[in-house]
Parts: C-alpha cells; sequence; structure tokens
C-alpha cells in the first residue's frame, strides 16, 4: 500500500513538473517574432496603369486622365485617335501598388493590388494592361499585367442593384515580374541590428542575454530598449545566414506593460495580464432624459374674433437607474476585475468611463490609452 502511494506521489510530481515545462514553454517566444533584422525590409511599389475588358462598368467619359491615357496607348501602338473621341466604359483608370519583398531576384513573381482611380462601377472581369511600378526613388522595379480578380461582383438591372464585396479594388495573384533587385549582401556586413516590435528594457536585456549565452560570449549588447546590436563571431564570418538563423531562433520571454486600450469609437476595451488596481470603490449610475415634442392646438370659442393657434410643447421626463457600489480590492485580477464590474452592470462603451475615473483617481497601476 505504502509503494502504491509513493508511486502515485511520483506520478503528481512528474506531472506537475510536465505542465509547469508546458506552461514556460508557451510563455517564450523566438526573437524573430518579436523584432525585425534592421536592412531587411519590404519597400513599396506604385504605378497607374489601365484596366481593359469592363462590361459597361469603366470610367465616364468626364475622367480626362482615362480618355488621355488610353489615347496615349493608342498612339504608341500605332493607331492616331482622337482623345475627345474616346468612349471609355469598358476601361477603367487604376492605381497598382505592391511590396517588393527583401532579397527578391530579377524575374521572380509577386502580388500586385489594383485600385479604381476614376467612377468604375466594377472591375469585374477586367484585364490589367502592361503598367510599370516605381519605388521613391523613381525607378522601375517591377512591371505589373494580368487578369484581375475581385472576389466579388457588382451588378445593375432597370434600377436594381446588388453588390457583393468592394468590386472596385481587386488583385493579380502573381501579376508583376520583377525587373530589379535591391542591393544587400550578408558577405559584407561586420555586425547585425535587431529592432524590437515593442521597445522595452527589460525584454532587450533578456534579448542580450539569451544570444550571449547562446553564442558562448558577448558578442551582443543592447543600445538602447528597442536595437540589439550583435558582432559577428570570427566562425561564422563565412556564414552569416547561418548565424541570423540561429540568432533568430533564440527563445526568451519577453516583458509586457501593464497597459490599458480603449477605442472610443467602437467601444473595445483590451486590458493586458499584468494590469492591476489599488482598492477603489465604483458606481456607475445610469441616467436616462426623454424630450417628446407634442404639438398643441388651441381652437378659439365659436362666434368670437380669435384665431386658431399651434404650437410646440414640449414633455420632458427623466429616469435613474439604481446606482450599485462595487468594492474592488487592491491587486486583484483581470478575472476578479471584470467580475466586479459585470456585477455592477458595467458594458464595454461604459467601462471606458470607468477606467478613466479610475485613473484620475490614481488607483490604475497601468497606462491607459485611447485610440
Amino acid at each position: 500500500m505504502k509503494r502504491n502511494s509513493n508511486i502515485g506521489i511520483q506520478i503528481i510530481i512528474g506531472l506537475i513538473l510536465f505542465l509547469a515545462l508546458t506552461i514556460d514553454s508557451f510563455a517564450d517566444v523566438r526573437l524573430k517574432d518579436i523584432s525585425t533584422l534592421q536592412g531587411v525590409r519590404q519597400n513599396q511599389l506604385i504605378g497607374y496603369g489601365l484596366v481593359v475588358g469592363l462590361q459597361g462598368t469603366g470610367d465616364g467619359s468626364s475622367n480626362q486622365f482615362t480618355t488621355q491615357s488610353l489615347a496615349t496607348m493608342m498612339n504608341n501602338l500605332g493607331v492616331g485617335i482622337d482623345p475627345s473621341q474616346v468612349k471609355v466604359k469598358n476601361v477603367a483608370g487604376v492605381i497598382v501598388t505592391a511590396q517588393l519583398p527583401p532579397f527578391a531576384r530579377m524575374g521572380s513573381k509577386m502580388e500586385i493590388l489594383v485600385s479604381s482611380l476614376g467612377d468604375a462601377k466594377s472591375l469585374q472581369g477586367g484585364t490589367l494592361l502592361l503598367t510599370p511600378l516605381k519605388g521613391a526613388d523613381g525607378k522601375v522595379y517591377a512591371v505589373a499585367q494580368g487578369p484581375v480578380t475581385i472576389g466579388g461582383f457588382a451588378e445593375e438591372q432597370s434600377g436594381a442593384k446588388t453588390a457583393k464585396n468592394h468590386p472596385t479594388v481587386g488583385k493579380v495573384p502573381g501579376g508583376a515580374t520583377i525587373e530589379r533587385e535591391l542591393p544587400f549582401d550578408f558577405s559584407n556586413v561586420s555586425n547585425l541590428s535587431y529592432s524590437l516590435n515593442s521597445p522595452d528594457f527589460t525584454t532587450a536585456n533578456r534579448v542580450v542575454r539569451a544570444i550571449n549565452r547562446l553564442l558562448d560570449g558577448k558578442f551582443a549588447v543592447a543600445k538602447d530598449s528597442g536595437t540589439i546590436n550583435i558582432d559577428i563571431p570570427p566562425k561564422y564570418r563565412s556564414d552569416v545566414v547561418k548565424l541570423v538563423s540561429t540568432v533568430e531562433a533564440v527563445k526568451l520571454r519577453p516583458d509586457i506593460s501593464a497597459k490599458v486600450v480603449v477605442n472610443e469609437r467602437t467601444g473595445t476595451v483590451v486590458v493586458g495580464e499584468d494590469v492591476k488596481i489599488s482598492t477603489v470603490a465604483v458606481a456607475h449610475g445610469s441616467l436616462s432624459i426623454t424630450i417628446q415634442p407634442e404639438t398643441v392646438i388651441s381652437q378659439p370659442e365659436a362666434f368670437s374674433d380669435g384665431e386658431t393657434v399651434v404650437r410646440e410643447q414640449a414633455q420632458i421626463s427623466v429616469t435613474e437607474g439604481e446606482d450599485k457600489f462595487a468594492l474592488i480590492p487592491g491587486g486583484v485580477s483581470i478575472g476578479d476585475l471584470v467580475k466586479a464590474l459585470n456585477a455592477i452592470g458595467i458594458t464595454p462603451r461604459d467601462l471606458i468611463a470607468v477606467f478613466q475615473a479610475i485613473q484620475a483617481a490614481g488607483a490604475l497601476q497601468a497606462e491607459l490609452e485611447i485610440i
């Protein structure tokens, strides 16, 4: 019996250790998930083009940029036309945008986004004609062309309209071919710099310790709360890509500052895990004021010289809901806080005003951010 008891205790201890290790591993994240390598980023491209083949849903003739663009294109193809005689119901002027990925090579493909620039009703069934895509430096980095997919539709018949999704914006998967590369050579770099997505001194220090422990030396240093500089160890100077792969796989537990984020436009409230509140009593009353206009007609007596008078009279009623106090003890968790506020009927929109009042009282031990 005693042996079975010991076995049971050992099993329980093993389960506790397993759960502890599991929870700890879930809390850790990779460096690549919370940071970016400086110099390795996407670049925005933009261009102007024409979508043709539309079924009468293109730009109207009042859009001069579309008619002029079509006339210029036809002239370049050897067909001379007068822009004033061009009808563009089947053509739409569009802005084409794309994200040039890092290390993209000539000949590779990327997706593009096509957005109507004029008063076209739909880009459904259209084809984007050859469009150069330029970067901020004015150089052409890619050319785009292909059929546009909008993932929806827009139909109109006898005054009745029906539409699904947004028919004036579409995509061309793999519609752009990269013609110019962005130079970036790892073989010439002497150090790497990582930028934390959420700058924090504690997290930066943990990153430095984890990297130095992995590389077995003092190669990493925190420049500030958001930047980590890494000197390339001698054994990785001929293979910097391997160093990047190794460093980005480092796992650590980021430190998150206590913060409450509210959006007054949508009534959204997001409360961080580490938010604490000092002991405070909260009461939230509901005051409802209703003003109901009423037309009153005053009739004169028969055979008198009086006149009928029409005047407006307002009836005002005030209703105040029952107030309830909730005592919130200091250091409560988020779950306890939500239960306490729900007990007095707090809605998400009311919660915004409550958090502002708690902060004004000095009881909110967190940053309140309003977006």
